[in-house]
């Protein structure tokens, strides 16, 4: 009789153990998970305020004034009646459209923060001369930039290419 209640005993003792290691894997899990991780607010570039903003039918391929960007390779500029300092929309074709901020990401806000498009490139008029790609967002080679060109959400239904950030 006296083996049998070691057994027991040994038995409780184990599941109590379990029981622990399942609660601190758990708790464990639990703390470690926050509700916005998907949230870049940490990442969020200061220099550059986020503005709403909504071209609506605007840019219309259909009209002579935005006819090349029914070809691929082209891009138009908004001025800043729309962003900050103006928006750049890139065609890379079929379906695949850009659209950033005419603002360096690098500098705060000021007259030579303003982004000027040449060649597949927006290049600050500061005395650094940053460069980034208006494909892509990215900064071009030489260009040392923590945060990317700001991107905004591009919208196409038939010649209408909708541009928008709200």
């Amino acid at each position: 009789m006296k083996s049998l209640f070691v057994l027991n005993c040994k038995e409780k003792r184990t599941m109590s153990l379990k029981h622990f290691l399942m609660v601190v894997l758990f708790v464990g899990l639990a703390t470690s998970c926050k509700k916005d991780d998907d949230n870049n607010d940490d990442l969020q570039n200061q220099n550059i305020p986020n503005v709403a903003f909504d071209t609506g039918g605007l840019i219309n391929t259909n009209l002579p004034q935005y006819n090349q960007m029914q070809f691929a390779g082209n891009s138009v500029v908004l001025g800043n009646t729309y962003g900050i300092n103006g928006v750049v929309v890139y065609y890379a074709g079929g379906i695949n459209y850009s659209a950033f901020e005419l603002s360096d990401p690098s500098h705060p806000l000021s007259d030579c923060s303003n982004l000027s498009v040449s060649q597949g490139a927006a290049t600050c008029n500061c005395d650094d001369e940053k460069s980034f790609s208006i494909v892509t967002g990215l900064a071009l080679n030489g260009t040392n930039s923590q945060f990317p060109l700001k991107r905004y959400s591009v919208e196409v239904s038939g010649n209408i290419i909708r541009v928008f950030n709200n």
